[in-house]
């Protein structure tokens, strides 16, 4: 009986050890010189040290750690950690020394740390695409094309990309492609080698001023009503509306009228003077050269909803080198319903620079910004072209502003 006793009690005092261990705050035993006894004292939490322990008429006294030092976790120590010192070479620093935390350092954009160096992320060969892009912690995760994708560039960031469809664009499978290279098209149907540019910069920032600020119904008919010369006919009015948002029908409504009138000494002016804005903006940024891989970081970084790599591909397929940047533009603004082109590209400008775009790239999107705020005749034909329309049409774009 008593050793059955005895078992218990021991039972009993491993369960009040083991409670007493989850206890928050966390305990020590500690002996106290007055009653000369073991006590249990709390413990002192990060970010302090353990200045006096605790007796049995006080609780255990910490203070703050000093700068530049620090404790992460709950302890009996008497002093606190000194900080790391400053970043390696390569490293920058990713979380400042403070009472709870030691420095935190990282290496640099485009490496990784490997037994305390940081190495350069591993790039892709051709054949070759990122499933898992390098991070500060781990290197790039290269995988072998599978069927239908291609890589052909030596790449950290890129993905393998899939084969162009050369039957949706209306064209010819002339070469099969493999895992480094991609379908080869070829057709000779005119209309599927043109690049197609539906609207362009020029013509945006020159009608946006156009364009109702707040819904107006049936703008369009107003507007197809109050132009002067040769209308544009129902057929074609009842199409705009059917493929279009409402910034783009106006945008697509005046093209046309534009094209049906181009005699008029008027619009010949207008066109002459679009003219020479295109020639303008093809030079700022017609020969940028971007690479597929700038083109897909370019588009992501636009707001709204993205252009996607089909379209990217199937772009760079049908334009020319100079017309790939300008026809993107385009599908992104058709995409997103009613959003300005030019604010667009501001906004990606500033979502731009942790990629190390190529400072002519960057130049170049600049200055055709720039340009396109700042070209005075805009404001000159937008007062004549509203006279031209008439009263009722003036009234009605006051009335939505």
């Amino acid at each position: 009986m008593n050793k059955w006793l005895c078992c218990s009690l021991l039972v009993l005092l491993d369960i009040i050890e083991w409670t007493t261990q989850e206890s928050f705050p966390p305990k020590y035993h500690h002996y106290d010189a007055e009653t000369r006894r073991q006590i249990l004292c709390d413990k002192c939490s990060p970010g302090t040290y353990l200045k006096q322990h605790c007796t049995a008429r006080r609780k255990t006294l910490c203070v703050p750690c000093p700068d530049h030092s620090y404790t992460d976790s709950w302890h009996t120590s008497d002093e606190c950690v000194y900080c790391s010192p400053v970043c390696k070479e390569l490293q920058s620093v990713k979380q400042e020394c403070n009472r709870t935390h030691n420095r935190v350092c990282e290496c640099e954009e485009g490496r990784y740390l490997e037994l305390e160096f940081c190495l350069k992320h591993r790039s892709c060969p051709p054949g070759f695409g990122v499933v898992q892009a390098g991070t500060p912690e781990r290197n790039t995760v290269c995988k072998r094309c599978p069927d239908g994708f291609f890589s052909n560039e030596t790449s950290s960031k890129a993905p393998c990309r899939k084969h162009t469809n050369c039957s949706a664009l209306g064209l010819l499978l002339i070469q099969r492609g493999n895992g480094s290279h991609d379908n080869v098209c070829s057709g000779n149907r005119e209309a599927t080698q043109k690049c197609g540019i539906d609207v362009t910069l020029c013509e945006e920032a020159f009608f946006r001023f156009a364009v109702p600020t707040k819904f107006t119904p049936n703008w369009l008919s107003v507007l197809v009503d109050n132009l002067p010369g040769a209308k544009v006919n129902a057929e074609s009015v009842e199409r705009i509306k059917r493929r279009h948002s409402s910034q783009e029908q106006t945008f697509q409504l005046l093209k046309i009228w534009k094209h049906q009138n181009k005699d008029q000494e008027m619009v010949k002016k207008i066109i002459q003077d679009i003219d020479l804005c295109e020639s303008n903006v093809q030079r700022h940024i017609g020969h940028a050269n971007l690479t597929a891989e700038q083109l897909y970081v370019l588009m992501e970084s636009l707001p709204g909803k993205k252009v996607g790599p089909e379209d990217i591909e199937r772009t760079r397929k049908t334009c020319k080198p100079s017309e790939q940047l300008l026809k993107l533009l385009s599908l992104w603004r058709i995409k997103n319903g009613d959003q300005d082109t030019l604010k667009g590209l501001m906004y990606a400008l500033k979502h731009l620079k942790p990629y190390h775009f190529p400072k002519t790239v960057t130049h170049s999107l600049k200055k055709t910004i720039r340009f396109l705020h700042s070209f005075t005749m805009y404001r000159l034909y937008q007062k004549l072209f509203l006279e031209m329309i008439g009263n009722r049409v003036q009234s009605v774009k006051i009335s939505c502003l």
